[in-house]
C-alpha cells in the first residue's frame, strides 16, 4: 500500500489552478487550508476520526514521475516553467490532524494544511478522500457496536465493498470504530486486524448431507467449529446436526464446539428456539451469531426482542454505510499570509447559512469537566490564543450567542497533533490496535445524550471571542 505512487490522483482544477497561481507568482504565497464536516451521518451526535495513517503515507509520496510530467505536457495547456516546478516538487507544507479513534462535531478544522498555495491548494482530493471514508467507516461500525451492547461485531463486508480499497481500508476504519474483527485476509496481513470465518452454505452443499459437512469441518478445524446451520432446516436440521457434531467432538478429542451461525430467517425466533435447544443438549457455553444483512437499527430491534445472539457479522450495510454512504467533509480556504508573514483570516459566505466558513488559523481545544471526566464542550480559537482553565470559561453558541454556559473545575486539551513540519513527518502513528482502544475511551468520555441514535442533545463547538469577532467583522464587511 505505502509503495502506490497517488501523487496523480486528484481532481484536472487542482493543476489548473496550481498552474495558474504559478504563473501570477503567488504559488509560494502561504496559505491555510481547513478540512471539517457540516453534519454527522445518519442524524448521528458526532463522528470517529480515521484515515491519518494513509494521510501521512500520501504526504510521504508525493512526487511527479516522468510519465506524469509528459501527460501533463499533452494536455497542452500547462507551461513548461510549470512543469519543470513539478519535476523538482518537494512537499514543505506543515500539517495538522486531529488523532485517529477521536470523536469529532460538524464544524471542526479535522486536517490542517499551511504552506505554498500550490501545494496546500493540490492536496485537497486526497484529504477529502481519505478521511471521508474512512471516517465515515468508523462512524458507522461505532453505531452498530454500541447497538450490540458489548456483544462481539464482526466486519463482513468485502466482496460489497466499493472496490479493492474499500474493503481493505474500511475494515480498518470499522475496527478503530470498534469492530473486533474482519473477514478481510489482506486487512489481517497488512494492518493487524484479525480475519477470521467458517464456512458458507457451498461447503454444506458439498457433501451428501448436513451432518457429514459439519462432521468433515469438525475433523478438519476442532478448535474453530462454528456451524452455518440454515442451508436447508435451521431447527428441524441445522441445529440438530450442529449439536450432534458437537457431541462426537467433545467425546472424541475433548474439545468443545464453539456455536452456530444463522444467516436467514427470522433471526430473532431462531435463535431463541436454537438457544434452548443448545442449552437442553448441555452446549451453554456454544455462542449463537448472527448475520444478514444487519445494521445498527436491526441489531438493537433484535435485542429488543429478545433474540438470543452473542456476536454479530456485519456486510455490506457498514462496508458501504449503505444508509448514508457519503462523509460530506469539504476543505476550504482559511486564511494567507501577506510579505511580512502577517496571517490575513479569509472567509467564504453563502446564503446558506451551514456552508459560511470560519476564518483563520486555528486551534481546537476540548474542555473536560474534572469531576465526572466527561467532555464539556469544544473550542475553536486563533492559533495563538490558550485558555487558562484555572479561570471559568464561557461557552456560548456561535449563531444563537445568548446561549451561553460558563464552566469550571475543567481540564483543557488541544485536540490535534502537528504531523509534518516543513514537509517533513514529525509525527508516529499509533498501531491499529491502540488507536481503537483510544477510540473506545474518548467515546466513554461523551454523555449519553450526545451518544443517542435519534435526536443526540447537540454537542458544544464555540468560538473564541476573538475568533467570532474576526467572524464578525469579516461578514460584515462583505455585506458593504
Amino acid at each position: 500500500m505505502t509503495e502506490r505512487n497517488l501523487t496523480m490522483l486528484t481532481d484536472f482544477y487542482e493543476f489548473t489552478m496550481a498552474n495558474g497561481y504559478f504563473e501570477k507568482g503567488i504559488g509560494n504565497r502561504r496559505a491555510y487550508f481547513d478540512m471539517f464536516f457540516r453534519r454527522v451521518p445518519d442524524g448521528g451526535g458526532y463522528a470517529i476520526m480515521a484515515g491519518v495513517e494513509q494521510l501521512i503515507e500520501y504526504f510521504n509520496n508525493l512526487h511527479f514521475s516522468e510519465e506524469d510530467i509528459a501527460y501533463l505536457r499533452s494536455r497542452k495547456c500547462f507551461s513548461e516553467s510549470f512543469l519543470n516546478y513539478l519535476r523538482d516538487f518537494e512537499f514543505e507544507c506543515d500539517v495538522w490532524a486531529v488523532p485517529e479513534g477521536t470523536p469529532v462535531f460538524p464544524g471542526e478544522p479535522l486536517v490542517t494544511v499551511a504552506g505554498p498555495m500550490i501545494q496546500a491548494q493540490f492536496v485537497e482530493t486526497m484529504i477529502l478522500l481519505t478521511i471521508n471514508h474512512q471516517t465515515l467507516i468508523a462512524t458507522k461500525a461505532n453505531r452498530i457496536t454500541r447497538a450490540a451492547e458489548g456483544r462481539t461485531v464482526l466486519e463482513f463486508g468485502s466482496r460489497r465493498a466499493q472496490g479493492y480499497d474499500g474493503a481493505i481500508l474500511g475494515a480498518r476504519a470499522a475496527y478503530i470504530g470498534g469492530c473486533q474483527g474482519t473477514a478481510c485476509v489482506l486487512s489481517d496481513r497488512d494492518y493487524k486486524i484479525p480475519a477470521g470465518g467458517t464456512m458458507a452454505h457451498s461447503w454444506v452443499q458439498m457433501f451428501d448431507s448436513e451432518y457429514e459437512a459439519f462432521k468433515a469441518y469438525a475433523d478438519i478445524y476442532p478448535d474453530n467449529c462454528v456451524f452455518l446451520v440454515d442451508t436447508y432446516n435451521v431447527l428441524k436440521s441445522g441445529v440438530p446436526n450442529a449439536i450432534r457434531v458437537a457431541k462426537e467432538l467433545e467425546a472424541e478429542k475433548g474439545i468443545r464446539a464453539r456455536g452456530i451461525r444463522l444467516d436467514s430467517g427470522d433471526i430473532a425466533y431462531l435463535s431463541i428456539e436454537a438457544r434452548k435447544m443448545l442449552d437442553a443438549a448441555g452446549f451453554e457455553d456454544m455462542q449463537i451469531m448472527a448475520s444478514n444483512s444487519l445494521d445498527e437499527y436491526l441489531v438493537r430491534d433484535l435485542l429488543v426482542q429478545g433474540a438470543r445472539v452473542d456476536s454479530f457479522g456485519i456486510g455490506e450495510r457498514l462496508i458501504t454505510s449503505k444508509s448514508e454512504p457519503v462523509f460530506g467533509g469539504v476543505y476550504k480556504l482559511a486564511a494567507v499570509e501577506d510579505e511580512n508573514g502577517k496571517i490575513i483570516p479569509k472567509i467564504k459566505v453563502s446564503e446558506n447559512v451551514e456552508k459560511i466558513t470560519t476564518p483563520h488559523f486555528k486551534q481546537v481545544y476540548r474542555l473536560f469537566d474534572n469531576k465526572t471526566g466527561k467532555a464539556l464542550g469544544d473550542v475553536l480559537t486563533v492559533h495563538d490564543e490558550q485558555i487558562d482553565a484555572s479561570l471559568p470559561y464561557v461557552l456560548f453558541h456561535p449563531v444563537y450567542t445568548w446561549k451561553q454556559r460558563i464552566v469550571t473545575d475543567y481540564t483543557v486539551r488541544p485536540l490535534r497533533v502537528q504531523l509534518f513540519k516543513h514537509g517533513k513527518c514529525v509525527y508516529n502513528s499509533p498501531d491499529v490496535e491502540d488507536i481503537r482502544k483510544y477510540c473506545i475511551r474518548e467515546v466513554d468520555t461523551l454523555w449519553d445524550q450526545i451518544k443517542r441514535f435519534e435526536n443526540p442533545q447537540t454537542y458544544f463547538v464555540d468560538l473564541s471571542k476573538k475568533l467570532w469577532s474576526c467572524k464578525n467583522e469579516l461578514l460584515e464587511a462583505c455585506r458593504i
